[in-house]
């Protein structure tokens, strides 16, 4: 019997967190006698930290080698057939097939499959506008998006660059380009930068960011980019202002990259990504799996499914279906909604529920607000420290905590973090056994002084 014949084969569509974290993980639990495995990513890299490209491209690390995690050389050695270059174009989950195509032949031909993973990642949203695909104009998801900045960035002789949006990708990529020397612009929808969190909190955000010297342009649509005579941009318009600009970032956010999957009939949820079971088995189809940022995921406190584009839920969803597909058993259970991310040294985040997440899915809730410090009030260099948190009425269920503040605030979203996914009440809260000296916290922790807060107004509500 021909053995290559006999064996499994797995295709593999993405190279990045998801795709290549279950390729890898399949591999150690299956050796190539019993299991093929066939990878295809359209860019020029696998295994990297697309977080980390607002601080390559700000300068903070210098190399772009060290993003990535795992080259393709290393994926190869270790039995996996990694095609670099080549964009997969057709599913035909009847056939158990896809079409490939290779960037730089053009040939395109069919590979069969017995098991398929889709991590096919996410795609900046571009506005359907004039100029949004000019020369100068760039959304930043890839490792290819990053280096085509740096590029237009090194060869532009001007130094104005206008940010688009102003969500996490907006607002790094805004210290990035400030850091680089430009003047910058950001013009945003919305009331404050960074929806993500509550106006209130984003108002902060807002005051760091002019700290900076960026001008921020909020409550205010574009309407078009503006180029001149040799197709390059020239200038971002809104419905009242024009505002020069050699390059423009993007930072509007990202959209599920399924259109293989909608075409192939794969189920879809309400914000574009590809629905699986707590396994993350695409769910209708036995050997197709999808993870990543092109997969919804359950929401532990709304129960709702939800598009969260994060490497730390890729790299987990990877596992889980690597592992499934070797033999063993994984879950993923959802996520609860937890963020972190920096303006110079301010931080920020969040987790669970903003008021308008609350109140769209019909919870009631007392929401609190303490000013706290970082450190005990007398021990140097404590800084100031703001906590919004989120507690259900009458049950006093925490919902949902926010934070910004400078050193030592962002990473303690992670004990509201765990208090969420426990189902824990704001009261329970004010008993957790955290660490305390000086150097550290206050002796009440701030998201234990939001707690009793929280608490307190739970209890004397009506």
């Amino acid at each position: 019997m021909n053995m290559s014949r006999a064996r499994k084969r797995l295709v593999v569509i993405g190279g990045d967190a998801a795709g290549m974290s279950a390729a890898s993980q399949a591999r150690r639990l299956r050796g190539p006698d019993e299991l093929e495995i066939v990878a295809f990513e359209r860019g020029h890299f696998t295994s990297y930290s697309a977080c980390g490209i607002p601080y390559w491209v700000g300068g903070d690390v210098t190399d772009r080698d060290r993003l990535i995690a795992r080259t393709p050389e290393e994926h190869r050695a270790r039995d996996i057939d990694l095609r670099l270059r080549t964009e997969v174009t057709e599913l035909d989950v009847d056939r158990q097939r896809v079409r490939s195509r290779d960037a730089g032949s053009g040939a395109g031909s069919w590979t069969s499959y017995d098991q398929l993973v889709i991590g096919t990642g996410a795609r900046p949203i571009r506005p359907d506008m004039p100029g949004a695909d000019a020369p100068g104009v760039h959304g930043v998801q890839t490792l290819d998006d990053g280096q085509a900045l740096l590029d237009t960035l090194e060869r532009t002789r001007g130094r104005r660059a206008v940010v688009v949006g102003a969500g996490y990708i907006g607002v790094e990529m805004a210290e990035a380009l400030i850091n680089r020397g430009y003047g910058v612009t950001v013009v945003n929808r919305g009331s404050e930068p960074m929806s993500t969190l509550d106006p209130d909190m984003g108002r902060l955000v807002h005051k760091a960011m002019e700290g900076l010297g960026i001008t921020m342009v909020n409550d205010t649509e574009v309407t078009g980019i503006l180029t001149g005579d040799d197709g390059a941009v020239r200038a971002v318009s809104t419905t009242d202002a024009q505002f020069p600009a050699d390059v423009v970032v993007l930072g509007i956010g990202v959209r599920p990259e399924t259109a293989l999957a909608k075409a192939a009939g794969l189920p879809l949820g309400p914000h574009g990504g590809l629905l699986t079971d707590r396994s993350m088995r695409v769910r209708g189809h036995e050997n197709v799996w999808a993870g990543g940022d092109c997969v919804e995921v359950l929401d532990l406190v709304s129960g709702q499914e939800r598009h969260i584009p994060l490497g730390t839920h890729a790299n987990k969803h990877g596992q889980v279906i690597g592992t499934n597909i070797g033999g063993g058993y994984a879950t993923f259970p959802g996520v609860v909604g937890t963020a972190v991310s920096k303006v110079c040294d301010l931080e920020i985040a969040r987790t669970g529920l903003r008021e308008k997440d609350a109140h769209r899915v019909g919870l009631r809730f007392e929401a609190v607000t303490i000013e706290s410090t970082s450190r005990a009030g007398y021990y140097p260099n404590a800084s100031p420290m703001t906590v919004k948190m989120l507690a259900e009425h009458r049950t006093g269920r925490l919902l949902g905590v926010q934070i910004v503040g400078r050193e030592g605030a962002g990473k303690r979203v992670d004990i509201a973090a765990v208090a969420l996914t426990a189902g824990m009440t704001a009261e329970q809260m004010t008993a957790l056994d955290l660490g305390y000296a000086p150097p550290f916290s206050p002796v009440w922790d701030p998201v234990l002084v939001a707690a009793r807060k929280a608490a307190a107004k739970v209890r004397s509500s009506p």
